[in-house]
């Protein structure tokens, strides 16, 4: 593996702006937050194609390094659908498994606008279990966690205001036996 250089991580820190401005507004927010995950105990790793980044995205470890949230996962607007996102979850799950870790999560707010799922702007305290069962993701990028193997594991109603839920999708890492 090789690091990125100023340039590359300003790159970085772009993309996260662009393709998630709730979360990081400016660059400086942007930097701001690769520079506090840029630690040892955790890993980001990119994608660069011609010397320029293209998709980035990190592991934090959690529980004693059984599970990884995976956190954050961006991808230049251009460079969407190209199978991008796919392989820079799936390095970061293999590394996940070379740490031990038992299970991966991504924490995915449902705050834009009128909401991307059917969980946005319905009374999740009312039968929350069939509301899950009953999931339509629409436009959400928990659509794109659930095609690779993603699972509801957790709903936080209301955790970006009203109707505005955080849903945790989770993955296993390891096989059971039988």
């Amino acid at each position: 593996m090789s690091q990125l250089n100023e340039t590359q991580i300003k790159q970085a820190a772009q993309i996260l702006t662009d393709s998630i401005p709730e979360g990081w507004p400016t660059l400086q927010d942007a930097l701001a937050e690769i520079n506090e995950r840029l630690i040892p105990e955790n890993t980001l790793l990119a994608a660069v194609e011609n010397g320029i980044v293209i998709g980035w995205g990190g592991i934090l470890p959690e529980y004693n390094g059984n599970v990884f949230e995976l956190h954050p996962l961006a991808v230049r607007g251009d460079r969407r659908r190209q199978g991008i996102g796919r392989a820079i979850v799936a390095a970061l799950e293999d590394e996940a498994r070379k740490r031990g870790g038992l299970t991966i999560r991504v924490g995915a707010d449902d705050e834009r606008g009128d909401g991307g799922t059917s969980l946005a702007n319905v009374d999740l305290y009312d039968d929350l279990p069939g509301k899950i069962r009953d999931f339509s993701a629409g436009t959400h990028q928990s659509g794109f966690y659930m095609k690779l193997g993603y699972k509801i594991i957790g709903v936080v109603p209301d955790a970006n205001g009203p109707g505005k839920p955080d849903i945790f999708l989770g993955k296993r890492l390891w096989r059971p036996e039988g």
